[in-house]
């Protein structure tokens, strides 16, 4: 039980679902680079907005919900009966602009957006081995 309190306290699950998150859009957005070229394609996305604001949701409801974080569905996001996260991309919108080939896809568009999504996922990553190091330090009884 104390080590089920460890890891659903804190800012431990929130980090969780962000780095689950931003692996999957990793994933969304290397399929969208590699059909960048590929006629008809349309680009999907998964709306770090939308992600964001459930995750605050989340954490707000944390109090009332006995400190139990429970991540609220979307059209595009969804906790499984395991607590894993689920996503199901939907295509990004016609940005005033369709090219000759019925594709949506830019690609430095899509390298900008990788590279955000990298950064957030290195600082979820980060964040969540200072949480397992101070876990660790904590079971050793060391400080150092």
């Amino acid at each position: 039980m104390f080590l089920a309190d460890v890891t659903s306290g804190g800012a431990f699950p929130m980090l969780e679902k962000t780095l689950a998150f931003s692996q999957a859009r990793n994933n969304v957005l290397a399929e969208n680079i590699a059909n960048v070229t590929t006629p008809g394609y349309r680009a999907k996305q998964l709306n770090v907005g939308s992600f964001q604001a459930a995750l605050k949701e989340a954490s707000e409801k944390r109090d009332a919900n006995d400190g139990k974080f429970e991540l609220g569905s979307t059209s595009e996001i969804r906790t499984n009966e395991l607590g894993h996260l689920q996503v199901t991309p939907s295509h990004e919108p016609v940005q005033n602009l369709l090219f000759h080939d019925g594709t949506n896809a830019r690609v430095e568009h899509l390298m900008s957006d990788l590279a955000e999504n990298t950064m957030m996922y290195q600082a979820s990553a980060e964040l969540l081995k200072g949480y397992y190091d101070g876990i660790g330090k904590a079971i050793r009884g060391r400080l150092q």
